[in-house]
Parts: structure tokens; sequence; C-alpha cells
């Protein structure tokens, strides 16, 4: 379809435009609901989901075929074609500051798959989970990166839900204990830096420093850490070892951190998540059944290995 199609003002266009909403979760060669269970959906009448069906086709937006006593099938679907009669727009994803190959790798990877489904999408970067989800909430982006961790406790305190988890290691690599050249972890009063728009590294700290209660908290963001430690304003962090590497230039040391720490929450704070409001739930659940998550972890692998140059 080019240009604008008043077709789609009429009655029979509204409902063709909240069908293309509904067949964006239909794969091709599957069988489509019957028209009385779409009117039922609708709130429309039986003639006017028929109607609509006629102009999706006629649009070239899906092919169906009328398969005897089986039903309807959907024979064939232009998912770009449903998407701009739907109405859903541009999705706009929130994700953090591209300071690691690794958030690099992962944004080229999801504008890659969501352009091979055909579904309109740009990437815009702010730093803190906690920043990303007031944007969420507030109808400023449609979705939001973050770990699964900080996702998991989101959920269940907001109206969001999960859309994808692309699993281990596509969020970061490791976080580390890091101390500053001179300082000893055992010495009383350390003073410990925490970002506090991230909930990930606030959490973990406090996890790596459980039962000290003479821990001084020092709030400070990634961009400060190299000069809250060369003016020797903290001791100790934890951080993101992929935004760390060869970008503080302070010395001191890397440490793993405790078992307990890493046991319970590597592999939800590793991996990376996608979630959206709850009240778009159509939207979301075409984008779950759209977007090819084998392609986003391939093509974050790539950039990772340096076979691939980023773009987003």
């Amino acid at each position: 379809m080019n240009g604008f199609d008043e077709r789609f003002l009429t009655r029979n266009g509204l409902a063709a435009r909240q069908l293309a909403v509904l067949l964006l979760n239909h794969e091709p060669d599957t069988r489509l609901p019957r028209v009385r269970d779409f009117a039922e959906e609708l709130r429309c009448g039986n003639g006017t989901v028929q109607a609509a069906l006629r102009l999706l086709e006629e649009s070239g937006a899906i092919e169906t075929a009328a398969r005897g006593h089986l039903g309807t099938f959907l024979v064939r679907s232009e998912r770009s074609i449903l998407w701009r009669l739907s109405g859903l727009g541009t999705l706009l994803a929130a994700m953090p500051l591209p300071y690691s190959r690794r958030y690099e790798g992962l944004a080229t990877g999801l504008r890659t798959a969501f352009e091979k489904a055909g579904t309109p999408f740009a990437i815009t970067f702010m730093r803190g989970a906690g920043a990303r989800t007031t944007a969420l909430l507030e109808g400023k982006v449609d979705l939001v990166v973050l770990s699964r961790f900080a996702a998991d406790r989101l959920i269940e305190e907001h109206p969001v839900e999960l859309v994808a988890d692309l699993g281990p290691a596509t969020y970061v690599g490791a976080h580390g204990l890091l101390l500053r050249e001179g300082a000893s972890l055992d010495a009383p009063g350390l003073r410990v830096a925490v970002d506090p728009t991230s909930e990930d590294q606030r959490m973990l700290a406090e996890r790596a420093f459980a039962g000290r209660c003479d821990i001084e908290w020092v709030e400070s963001s990634y961009m400060q850490l190299r000069d809250l430690f060369a003016q020797n304003l903290a001791d100790a962090t934890v951080w993101n070892l992929d935004e760390v590497q060869g970008r503080t230039g302070m010395g001191g040391e890397v440490l793993p951190l405790g078992d307990e720490v890493t046991r319970d929450l590597s592999l939800r704070n590793s991996s990376a998540a996608i979630i959206g409001r709850t009240e778009g739930a159509k939207a979301l659940s075409a984008v779950r059944d759209a977007v090819d998550l084998s392609t986003v972890t391939s093509l974050q692998a790539e950039v990772l290995r340096g076979e691939r140059v980023p773009s987003y």
C-alpha cells in the first residue's frame, strides 16, 4: 500500500487496523480464528470483520485461503504492511549508554533483528535502569533493555512485563570488585562507591559487603569513578567489568565477587531482558513472535569477537 488510503478511515477500515494488530501474531500457513471470534474480540459485526479482511487482502498485507471444514488459513502476510496499518508506529527502545563492546553488539543485534521482522525500530540511550523504566511508565519509550535481575524486580512493582530474555552474558560479562591502589578490604570505614541510578550495581555492592556495619557508601557514577579513586575519595566499588576494562586508567586491583554473591545473581544479572508496558500487550505479543532472538545474540557475539563493526 503506497500513500494514504482513505478506506482505512471508515468503520471497516478501523476494524481492519485492529485486525492488523491481531494478525501480527499469526504465522503463515496457520488457521485463523473464526469470523465470529474476531467479531467478538473487536466488538463489531461479522460483516464488518469480513469487510476488514478484504481490505487487508486488497492492501497486500495478507493472503488467505478457505479450506472447507478446516477453516480459513493465513497463506501469507507482509509484516511491514500489517505493522504500518496497525498504527503501532516506530518502537523506541531505551538501552544503557554504549560504553562497552557488549552493549554495542546488543544494540547492533536488536536493530538488525527488528529490521528483519519488518518492525520500525529506534534506540535511545539512557544511563540507569530506573531512568529507563520511568521513561517507559511515562510512555516516552516503548521498550526498555536492562538486566533480568532488575527486570524481575520491576515486574513485581509496576505494570510492565517481560518481552524477551536474551540469556547469560548478553547484558554484562561479569562484575568484579575494584579496589583502589593502596586500599585494603579489611580496613575499617571502607568507602564503597555506589551508583544510585543502577539497581544492579547497588544491590551487588550491598550483597558483596553484607554484614559489615562500618561501610561508608559514596554515591557516584561511572564517569566519576576515576576521579574518586585518584583523589582518594573512595576505596572500592562493584562494577561492570565490560565498562571498567581499559577505561579507568587508575591501577588498583580487580577481585572476583564472593561465591555467595555470584552464585545467586550471576545468571540473572548477566542476562539482557526487554520489558514493555502491560497495557500494550498485543504489541508486545507481536514483538515476541516477530523478533528472532538468535539473530540478536549471534550478531552481538560477532561484534564482541571483532568480526563485525557495530551498527546501531
